[in-house]
């Protein structure tokens, strides 16, 4: 039973820094744009302000993949929790084709709750700064 605790262990770890890998991109988007948004100040060209939509796609797309293997690493989890202690092989390998459910895949984590709803209002609001700054 010690195995399958160290083993579960070391796939937690995993899953845990996939999650602050996922923690930090957002905050870094969040800077990135704000950064952008006061680079781009009143004297600049309006178009400047369409760089801005730039980051929030890469850091989205970045985002959704490590959503994607934090959800790989669960499924690992979930197969070694039902192992044998006999089976346990220290076997950090959590494939796509392995795991592959509806939930498993990268498009399915770019549109899951977690990131849209985080992404798209960052989108908006960015289009409602663009706006406002066109207009005045």
């Amino acid at each position: 039973m010690e195995n399958k605790h160290k083993h579960l262990d070391y796939i937690q770890g995993v899953i845990n820094r996939m999650a602050s890998n996922s923690f930090a991109l957002k905050g870094w988007a969040v800077t990135l744009i704000a950064g952008i948004f006061v680079l781009a100040g009143k004297d600049t060209d309006k178009m400047y302000f369409l760089v801005a939509y730039i980051p929030i796609l890469v850091f989205w797309g970045l985002d959704s993949f490590y959503l994607l293997q934090e959800r790989l690493y669960r499924s690992l989890y979930n197969k070694v929790r039902k192992m044998e202690e006999n089976e346990i092989d220290f076997s950090m390998n959590a494939y796509l084709d392995e795991f592959k459910t509806n939930k498993n895949t990268w498009w399915d984590c770019m549109l899951s709750k977690t990131e849209l709803w985080f992404y798209l209002p960052l989108g908006l609001v960015s289009t409602g700064i663009i706006i406002l700054t066109a207009l005045l």
